[in-house]
């Protein structure tokens, strides 16, 4: 119950005015995100650098309305793309398909995400959003990927066809992050069970590390905070003879800050995700369904 109130309270116009005018919330956004823009965010990589871990950042916004909102994503990812290059920073970034026009056309996010990943030899990521833009997404996604090669894809173990979509996938040797999902979705398109979610999430991860064994060389991104899952995807890895180094686990700033420099300091990739923006309720309110845990951190808040 707790989880769908905050999935809702993302969709929800009225709350995403009013609640980031307190001044508690903007006090809790602060463990999740360091500031409004890139700057901040690269502030931050180059701290978590010298712990030996890397950085994915993403400009926060969704749903644009105009094409013209569009390019300025394009041009702000573009010449953040260089101003990380300048910096000799390790960090990637992460594009939301809403962001670059496929509520306009598929073409149209296509031409955009071409644009992006023509602007650099690093990795771009192709976030997933809610159900309804899968297919458009995968679509986009693969003929990049075709392309130009330097594009990488979030799936979600939450879907029913994840597993679907990630073997008709495998042969274009994928870099691929798996997340559990944060969007509200009805039970006939997600599982409703965390212990289903939990369960697909391992079979997923166990098809990208058996790849990885077998040559691939797409790169296995586990996008989790839960031990269990980081436990699963090590035991895998194990099992099968891989080195620690051949798959990568992926993390929110700002959480169990301690277990990620735990994991790169004993040989594990970790990066973690660096999100700036001013549009970041929604993107907020999905992180505490994630983990509604953090609620308790927004609590302190309160009382101070």
């Amino acid at each position: 119950m707790l989880r769908n109130t905050l999935l809702w309270a993302s969709t929800n116009p009225f709350l995403a005015k009013k609640l980031p005018t307190y001044r508690f919330v903007q006090r809790a956004t602060k463990r999740f995100m360091p500031g409004a823009d890139l700057d901040a965010a690269l502030v931050e990589a180059k701290a978590l650098a010298a712990n030996g871990v890397t950085t994915t950042t993403t400009l926060l916004g969704e749903n644009l309305v105009s094409l013209d909102e569009a390019d300025r994503v394009v041009d702000h990812y573009v010449g953040g793309l260089k101003e990380i290059e300048a910096r000799g920073l390790d960090v990637e970034i992460s594009v939301k398909p809403t962001q670059i026009g496929i509520d306009f056309g598929v073409d149209e996010a296509r031409k955009r995400l071409g644009q992006i990943a023509a602007s650099t030899t690093s990795l771009v990521w192709v976030d997933m959003e809610s159900s309804e833009y899968v297919d458009r997404t995968l679509d986009i996604f693969r003929t990049v990927k075709e392309e130009q090669g330097n594009v990488g894809l979030c799936i979600q173990s939450y879907l029913h066809r994840t597993e679907a979509d990630l073997q008709a996938l495998m042969p274009l040797q994928p870099d691929i992050r798996v997340v559990k999902g944060a969007y509200n979705e009805p039970p006939e398109v997600a599982f409703p069970k965390k212990s289903d979610v939990d369960r697909n999430f391992v079979k997923l991860s166990q098809t990208l590390l058996r790849a990885r064994l077998g040559g691939s060389a797409g790169r296995p991104v586990f996008g989790t905070h839960d031990p269990n899952m980081i436990g699963e995807a090590n035991r895998i890895a194990l099992e099968l003879g891989l080195e620690k180094d051949r798959h990568e686990f992926a993390m929110l700033f700002g959480i169990q800050r301690d277990e990620q420099v735990r994991l790169a300091r004993t040989g594990h990739k970790v990066r973690v995700l660096v999100s700036y923006g001013a549009a970041w309720f929604p993107w907020y309110m999905r992180r505490l369904a994630e983990r509604p845990a953090n609620l308790l951190f927004v609590a302190k808040q309160l009382v101070r």
